[in-house]
């Protein structure tokens, strides 16, 4: 039966990110834990795509409750869809390629977004009412425009 030696990657990931970017810094390449180092520059690109694809989810799930409810339309609404659309910007303006990623998975996300909507509401019978296709391009849903 074999052993599991831990590295100090396991045991204190803080000091590991310490003296791996000290390492990085001084160019000492060939000290670094290479294999984390490539799991852990992957894992944050994957927390990017998770951060804006939460938020348009949002955005897109207020805007889903504004067509279905708009008499329960409101300030919290409206205050929910700006704080999304803001949050999408600023992640787009440090990493561009998101926007190509909520693009291409705008229609996934707003039948996710349809599907909670109809949750939250109890309003199961107002699904023959929502479009089955998003009916906003990402460019419209992240101008700064209400309703």
């Amino acid at each position: 039966m074999g052993t599991t030696t831990k590295t100090l990657y396991d045991t204190d990931f803080a000091e590991w990110s310490r003296q791996t970017a000290e390492m990085l810094r001084a160019g000492r390449l060939e000290e670094l834990d290479l294999e984390n180092v490539a799991e852990e520059i992957e894992s944050l690109g994957k927390s990017e795509h998770a951060a804006v694809r939460c938020q348009i989810k949002r955005l897109l799930m207020h805007k889903v409750k504004q067509m279905i409810q708009p008499e329960r339309d409101g300030t919290s609404w409206c205050l929910s869809i700006a704080d999304a659309r803001q949050t999408i910007l600023d992640h787009i303006e440090d990493s561009p390629s998101l926007r190509k990623y909520l693009r291409d998975n705008l229609q996934r996300f707003y039948q996710d977004s349809v599907r909670l909507a109809l949750i939250e509401t109890e309003q199961a019978a107002a699904a023959e009412s929502v479009p089955k296709k998003c009916p906003w391009a990402l460019d419209a849903l992240l101008k700064d425009e209400e309703r």
